[in-house]
């Protein structure tokens, strides 16, 4: 019954007021006796009332009401990550699979040596780290900047880059096979999923995809920055961030489409970036500057302006430690080291080559225990202690020694440069 306002109480039903005309008085109330048919027609009725008038708990026999389950929101789904790449070991740890000596089956017999290319010699010293001697010297094409493990792990390229030429060596012999065409080919990386070579072709300003066993090329993407040459690729390999040396500019591009999707110019004046590295949690971009003299943080997700974190006059390389704990930086300016450690977000220590020196690019050993570096303008090569930060050797290499690749390295695939494993 709808609820009666005041004024439906005192004007429609009250006592108030005079009685109207011909209102007939009412007798009194006579009781008469029910009749059979009317008490059988009470009964039911009481019934049919005191079953629809329950407590609400379902009476002996009744059916249980069921009751709606309440919703429950579905977690958001992970994003995709690129069609055909291995899926991480660890969504945590990016570089899970670059543990101490946890070489893959494919690489588990050859030889530890450390390749450096001789950029004015046009040559690969070998070296034997065991014995800290060069063993071998490979005469090359003109300019070699950098040695690059296959995605595969069965091919080590030369960059060849004024040669307009890859060299391959095959890593279980030493041995170099016949050069391919390539033109301008400064460094060389591997989509994720192993579709695709890229060449970082620097003065052609192009990023050439290629077939990554024939190096055929599959797609051209030039680019409007100048000299580019270092990246690294996303944690789920959707996307990479390109350094742009000769212009002061980054690169975001799309892996799968093949298309250059962001573009920024870094805030210092005369900035020229380096070195590419993502951090093992997989949110944060490291790109070295030998100009702005440390590396820049940045989001890739969000590819905002980064934040410049000094290290060192020169800084060129970023290299993760074995733990994933740790990044070493060199300086190639000041002859120096410095050592980032990735949850503190800060450097922790910095090392100093006894005899200063020009330390560049490199990778770390195997079981995590020596840091390689090459001396870009001294004509020779350091070894580093890692735990100690102390110079172990300094080895006479040919001239102009750039991007040397230690190998074999632990990691199921490579992502390129001298030697980006996961």
């Amino acid at each position: 019954m709808a609820h009666r306002t005041q004024r439906d109480r005192t004007q429609g039903h009250g006592t108030q007021g005079p009685r109207p005309q011909g209102h007939l008085t009412r007798r009194p109330f006579t009781r008469r006796p029910l009749t059979r048919r009317t008490r059988t027609l009470l009964a039911a009725a009481l019934l049919a009332a005191l079953a629809g008038c329950g407590s609400g708990d379902p009476g002996e026999g009744a059916a249980p009401v069921k009751k709606a389950a309440p919703a429950v929101p579905k977690p958001a789904a992970a994003p995709a990550g690129l069609p055909g790449m291995p899926p991480l070991l660890d969504p945590k740890d990016v570089y899970a699979a670059d543990r101490p000596d946890k070489l893959s089956p494919v690489v588990k017999n050859f030889p530890s040596r450390v390749y450096v290319p001789n950029t004015n010699s046009n040559t690969v010293s070998v070296i034997d780290p065991a014995t800290y001697q060069v063993v071998e010297t490979i005469p090359v094409g003109n300019q070699p900047q950098h040695v690059v493990p296959s995605w595969d792990l069965k091919t080590l390229w030369v960059n060849n880059n004024r040669g307009h030429t890859l060299t391959p060596i095959d890593p279980a012999t030493g041995v170099a096979g016949k050069p391919v065409e390539v033109h301008d080919p400064y460094n060389l990386y591997f989509t994720p999923n192993g579709k695709y070579a890229v060449v970082m072709a620097s003065l052609d300003r192009e990023l050439v995809f290629r077939d990554p066993h024939t190096m055929e090329r599959r797609k051209t993407v030039p680019v409007s920055c100048y000299g580019v040459n270092h990246a690294d690729f996303s944690a789920d390999g959707r996307y990479f961030v390109v350094s742009c040396e000769f212009s002061g500019e980054l690169l975001k591009v799309d892996t799968e489409r093949m298309e250059v999707i962001g573009q920024q110019k870094l805030p210092f004046e005369g900035a020229m970036p380096q070195d590419v590295k993502i951090s093992p949690d997989g949110k944060t971009f490291y790109i070295a500057d030998m100009m702005a003299h440390g590396m820049w943080v940045l989001d890739g997700e969000k590819f905002t302006t980064p934040t410049l974190l000094p290290t060192g006059k020169g800084a060129h390389g970023l290299y993760v430690s074995r733990d994933s704990r740790e990044m070493y930086v060199p300086n190639r300016g000041e002859g120096s080291i410095s050592v980032f450690d990735f949850e503190r977000g800060r450097l922790t220590k910095k090392w100093w080559l006894p005899d200063g020196g020009s330390p560049d690019m490199g990778g770390v050993s195997a079981d995590g225990k020596v840091l390689w570096l090459s001396g870009r303008y001294d004509s020779e090569v350091y070894a580093i202690d890692t735990a100690t930060g102390k110079q172990l050797a300094r080895i006479p290499v040919g001239g102009g020694p750039h991007g040397l690749a230690v190998y074999p390295q632990p990691g199921r695939y490579s992502l390129g440069h001298t030697g980006v494993f996961r």
